[in-house]
């Protein structure tokens, strides 16, 4: 069964200093295991939450199954998965696990690197070559030594820019899975500042013209644009945002659909409930009822 909530739970990591940076390596037998060597209950460790911060993890033993916003992933060895503070998740399982990680806010964050996590945002699991992951084990380690000196002068620097060197060491294997900005076509660039403002003003606009106009592009060029790019409507993808934050507040709280059409903008609740049926085939109450059984 479960636990009521009214909202999405928020997970602070254990913190190296004053809340804001936090890097560790565990070793766990199992999610029973777990229970055993920490205050939090078994299930606890497989309740669905947030983090609070931008999140690292690399798997250096074991496997790993996690669901990340209705996603499940199998994760092995020698990989490592960044999760966004909006992204939803929980643990399903996990056998023999050694995994190191690392979690910064955004005022710690280089900006650069923030805008470069917005653009890859959902990230999966990356398996990484064994260079590679060498490599950002022995900067885990030393992060690590660093967060321990707690009486060091610039503490905060050394703790702060090793975790920004993780951070930057991981945006770059996810980069290069990805087009780079000079080779995008010019509907791949305008699809791309789409998806930016998309994850950012999802809440407050709804209509395809609003995206077109800060753009300062025609709604059908935006169309034609993003359709040649996802396959998919300019519409469609906003309807596909605004439903997936719906589901996480649905399955994941217990705030009414009323007050979920509100958080998200929709002053008219039945529409709002049309909206979701015909996204998903189901109203929001069948949705949540199916989803917690």
């Amino acid at each position: 069964m479960r636990k009521r909530t009214k909202s999405i739970p928020v997970n602070t990591m254990t913190d190296n200093f004053g809340g804001d940076i936090s890097i560790e390596k565990i070793s766990v037998i199992n999610l029973r295991a777990l229970e055993k060597a920490s205050e939090n209950s078994f299930e606890d460790a497989q309740q669905s939450h947030r983090h609070d911060r931008h999140s690292f993890f690399l798997l250096e033993s074991g496997t790993v199954s996690i669901e990340i916003d209705f996603q499940k992933y199998k994760i092995m060895p020698s990989s490592v998965i960044y999760m966004h503070p909006d992204q939803v998740h929980r643990m399903i399982a996990f056998e023999n696990v050694t995994v190191s990680s690392w979690a910064i806010n955004n005022e710690n964050l280089n900006p650069e690197y923030l805008k470069l996590l917005e653009d890859i945002t959902p990230a999966k699991p990356l398996a990484l070559d064994e260079e590679t992951f060498s490599i950002i084990s022995e900067a885990v380690s030393l992060g690590i030594k660093f967060s321990e000196r707690k009486n060091d002068k610039l503490y905060h620097s050394l703790l702060k820019d090793s975790c920004n060197a993780l951070v930057a060491l991981v945006v770059s294997q996810y980069l290069e899975q990805s087009k780079s900005n000079d080779r995008l076509s010019r509907f791949e660039i305008i699809t791309k500042a789409f998806r930016e403002m998309l994850e950012r003003d999802f809440i407050t606009a709804k209509k395809p013209t609003e995206y077109a106009q800060t753009l300062n592009i025609s709604t059908s060029y935006l169309n034609e644009c993003v359709k040649n790019t996802t396959g998919y409507s300019v519409s469609h993808l906003i309807q596909q945002r605004v439903i997936l934050e719906a589901k996480r507040l649905l399955y994941y709280s217990d705030k009414s659909v009323k007050e979920i059409a509100a958080e998200l903008g929709y002053d008219d609740y039945p529409y709002f409930s049309r909206l979701f049926t015909k996204v998903t085939e189901m109203t929001a109450l069948a949705f949540r009822n199916k989803n917690r059984d």
